[in-house]
């Protein structure tokens, strides 16, 4: 069954939609619609927000990273399961972005490269706008190849708030 809930956070309210306690969508937003829209129609529930139960325990242990997360844990949510589907580059991209350590942000030049096919930065920035599961698959790892932030589907102040926190406790 999925379901979902918001945790408040330093950065604002977060909520995280999973299935049997795998994220398929998360953000730094109170609106569960926006997130379900971020899920590939494979993987949505039927009927999108009737199916989605609020606060139920299937998001426990994701709620759990999130907190643990902002506690100073920063490698808690790499723990968590997460579902997403596209083409074979851009889902691959995601699980390469997951092993990007917290502390040690990358450039997209440095990301194509470590999903190894160097010339294909449009294609690893691309996997960044199109991630679903913010905070779990960390796309606010990835800098522009001057050191700046770069665009966040949930702004700049959170980015930057969120890789001073990393910074902080790598």
């Amino acid at each position: 069954m999925t379901s979902a809930t918001t945790v408040d956070t330093p950065d604002g309210l977060f909520t995280i939609v999973a299935d049997d306690g795998v994220v398929l969508a998360s953000g730094w937003t109170d609106d569960v619609a926006s997130l379900l829209a971020l899920i590939h129609p494979d993987l949505r529930p039927d009927g999108a927000v009737a199916a989605v139960a609020v606060s139920a325990s299937d998001v426990s242990r994701p709620a759990a990273a999130v907190r643990a997360y902002y506690a100073g844990e920063v490698t808690a949510v790499g723990q968590v399961p997460v579902r997403q589907r596209s083409g074979p580059y851009r889902q691959h991209a995601w699980e390469v972005l997951r092993d990007v350590p917290a502390g040690d942000p990358v450039t997209y030049t440095e990301y194509a490269e470590r999903t190894g096919r160097p010339a294909a930065v449009r294609a690893a920035a691309g996997a960044c706008a199109r991630n679903a599961a913010a905070l779990f698959v960390p796309c606010h790892r990835v800098l522009r190849s001057d050191g700046t932030l770069g665009g966040f589907r949930y702004g700049l102040p959170i980015k930057e708030s969120l890789l001073a926190r990393e910074r902080a406790v790598a």
